[in-house]
């Protein structure tokens, strides 16, 4: 994998590392969730890292979108 090397404030880089511990992931890691995040804009968020572990435990209805689940469970829990 290619290597970048950023310059940053010294407080801005002990942000990140405590950041990136708290999320259990690498200042990289970090990093490259954060571009990804601002490529994504408009569209469709990526994965977290519990949503990606999280994935499958469920069996979802084929043939439905998020938004339409959600808003099924929605109706069916406040009546609308």
């Amino acid at each position: 994998m290619p290597k970048l090397t950023l310059s940053a404030d010294s407080d801005v880089i002990d942000l990140a590392k405590k950041l990136a511990d708290r999320q259990g992931t690498s200042v990289s890691g970090l990093f490259s969730q954060f571009i990804r995040s601002m490529a994504t804009r408009g569209r469709p968020a990526s994965l977290t890292p519990i949503t990606r572990r999280a994935s499958g435990l469920i069996p979802l209805p084929r043939g439905k979108s998020d938004r339409q689940l959600t808003q099924e469970a929605l109706s069916a829990r406040y009546g609308q």
